[in-house]
């Protein structure tokens, strides 16, 4: 559909074939399938084991992506719920985020 958007031609086709596709065959199912599973579990005393024993060459490997994966996130909110409420969802989060430290 990409491909059509950009070379100017009819994405009608291509979203009459997207409308019949179940939730679970679909981009938008695949993103959140993938937040479900990394965080199905999370818990943060693993992390501040793994903090004690990585290296820094280490640290600076699985720290790097976390801004990208972020912006990502935060777009892909965007395009989903629209602006307003893709803020609200990085507000709570922040919110979280200090909570956590006070705890």
């Amino acid at each position: 559909m990409l491909k059509a958007d950009i070379g100017g031609q009819d994405t009608a086709p291509y979203l009459a074939a997207l409308t019949e596709l179940p939730l679970e065959e679909r981009y938008v199912w695949r993103v959140i399938s993938a937040l479900k599973w990394a965080f199905c579990d999370l818990e943060t005393e693993n992390v501040l084991a793994d903090l004690e024993t990585l290296s820094e060459d280490d640290l600076k490997l699985v720290s790097e992506p976390l801004a990208i994966r972020a912006m990502q996130f935060s777009l892909f909110a965007k395009a989903l719920l629209g602006q307003e409420a893709a803020e609200q969802i990085m507000l709570r989060a922040t919110r979280c985020l200090k909570q956590s430290d006070k705890e």
